[in-house]
């Protein structure tokens, strides 16, 4: 049913990913479909890395650990942004177009009162995307 799966990942919260990434890769073995996690990041330096280069390959890192610990097939991608806060949508929808990808796992949280006001990442990915938008709480 699907055939490539994207996971967008915050490196510096992956504690609070745990359920999403168990979904998508269980999702990944059921339909033998690779996973593409991608990470989103600045040009600036930040506790990730001094620069994107250091940033991918911690992202490299994250990948493997998923690929051995899941027994799936996965690649990483990191997007530099200029303001990964205010840009992470568009950069989500651009790579979900570049990598083909038919569904999109990602963490949500329990909406609140700001949800009200601001339309979340995965409504956005939804009306932006020809992929297929699993949220997972967490």
């Amino acid at each position: 049913m699907y055939k490539k799966i994207m996971v967008p990942v915050d490196l510096a919260h992956v504690d609070k990913l745990a359920c999403a990434l168990d979904t998508a890769a269980k999702l990944a073995k059921l339909y033998n479909a690779p996973v593409t996690y991608v990470g989103v990041t600045s040009s600036a330096p930040g506790p990730l890395g001094h620069n994107p280069e250091e940033y991918a390959q911690k992202l490299s890192g994250f990948t493997a650990t998923q690929a051995s610990t899941h027994g799936i097939e996965t690649d990483g991608k990191t997007v530099v942004s200029h303001d990964p806060a205010v840009d992470l949508d568009d950069a989500l929808i651009k790579t979900a177009n570049e990598t083909g990808c038919d569904l999109i796992v990602m963490a949500t949280h329990i909406p609140n009162v700001a949800d009200h006001i601001w339309p979340s990442n995965g409504g956005r990915l939804a009306t932006h995307t020809n992929a297929s938008v699993f949220l997972v709480r967490g």
